[in-house]
């Protein structure tokens, strides 16, 4: 929890009523965004992505499972975080705990729409290599290594550009056995194929401080927040999924509002970021 007196909590809110943050951004404009992809060799694909002093890493490992009863045509996607001690003192113990669970929960949200998949940002479907046998099974990982607020938006960040930077290895399937057996697979050692990201959406959240929200909020700017929304929307502009901290209540046309400006942001964050991507990604290849 970061530490404000009164009077700086007037001239964060009073800034913001004006459009003048204290670092001098207006309301809707983001930090600088770094990205830097393939930061840990053993995974499928990784990045760091750091927005302002927000500094996070997320990995993405593929392991063969099997479908799930219920969703037999689909492969699995699971969200872990970690939010380091080091990085915030607060993190240590049970409310580091809690914060990574709910991090994790609204990601999970955010990346996967609805209990029915409606709205997913990762078609689970490309993950199927063998109806109700074979599947890939996605652990998605992300590290807080510094917290100066905005968590979500540069976890999701994060996850989009090591999804961007995965590898899946293509895989043969043994011909038909019986319904009781698992089937022989071979996977490549040499043939790969990247992963699908033109649905993976980015988060913008929006921060209510005082009559006015805001984006990229800072540590600082959070401690002075009523409520805040998070909004997944991917490239076509569909939203992904939406989830909501913060005990203050929001009137349905206040948030149908922060979905039309979400929407708005999406687009210049969602260019930003690929680009930033794209430019990670062939500076690893020169590397290499």
């Amino acid at each position: 929890m970061v530490g404000v007196s009164v009077g700086e909590q007037q001239f964060i809110k009073g800034g913001i009523a004006q459009d003048l943050r204290t670092d001098g951004r207006k309301r809707l404009t983001y930090r600088d965004i770094y990205v830097e992809t393939g930061v840990i060799p053993q995974a499928n694909g990784s990045a760091r992505v750091r927005i302002g002093g927000t500094d996070v890493i997320a990995s993405v490992k593929a392991e063969i499972g099997r479908p799930s009863s219920l969703q037999p045509d689909k492969g699995k996607v699971a969200v872990f975080i970690d939010c380091s001690p080091t990085a915030e003192p607060t993190f240590g113990g049970r409310g580091g705990e809690e914060l990574s669970s709910e991090l994790a929960l609204a990601l999970q949200i955010c990346l996967l729409g609805g209990k029915s998949g409606a709205g997913a940002g990762i078609n689970l479907s490309s993950l199927l290599i063998k109806e109700g046998r074979v599947c890939w099974d996605l652990y998605i990982d992300g590290l807080v290594i510094s917290s100066d607020g905005n968590l979500l938006d540069a976890l999701g960040a994060a996850i989009k550009a090591a999804l961007t930077n995965t590898a899946i290895p293509k895989v043969q399937v043994s011909a038909e056995v019986a319904d009781d057996e698992q089937p022989e697979i071979d996977i490549s050692d040499e043939e790969y194929q990247q992963f699908d990201t033109s649905s993976v959406p980015v988060i913008v959240t929006l921060t209510k401080v005082g009559n006015h929200y805001i984006v990229d909020a800072t540590a600082e700017e959070e401690s002075q927040m009523s409520s805040a929304v998070s909004i997944s929307v991917n490239r076509g502009g569909h939203i992904c999924g939406l989830t909501k901290r913060g005990g203050s209540g929001l009137d349905p046309s206040v948030i149908l509002d922060m979905i039309s400006v979400a929407k708005h942001v999406s687009e210049t964050l969602m260019n930003n970021l690929d680009s930033k991507i794209s430019a990670a990604e062939a500076c690893e290849d020169d590397e290499s």
